[in-house]
């Protein structure tokens, strides 16, 4: 009964690692230095190659981006419908 019991703990033990492990495993982060142009805002990447920063943070984490438009932005580009 006894050794039934320990066995049970065990089990839940590595169940329970397996599940963590596998969680690390998902996990992206991003650090250190990102090049970025301060003018277009692209990323270079450990290429050389330029791409838009919302697909380098995509391919390298868990980000994902949906696309809008501030309102000093829209002023400015589009002033003929921002004070309507």
């Amino acid at each position: 009964m006894a050794s039934r019991v320990i066995r049970n703990k065990i089990d839940q033990r590595e169940g329970l690692i397996a599940q963590l492990q596998n969680a690390l495993r998902e996990v992206k982060i991003l650090r250190g230095f990102i090049p970025i142009c301060a003018s277009c805002k692209r990323v270079r990447d450990d290429e050389g190659y330029w791409e838009q920063i919302e697909t380098y943070i995509r391919d390298r984490s868990e980000a994902e981006f949906s696309h809008g438009i501030c309102p000093e932005c829209m002023e400015k580009l589009y002033p003929e419908y921002f004070n309507r």
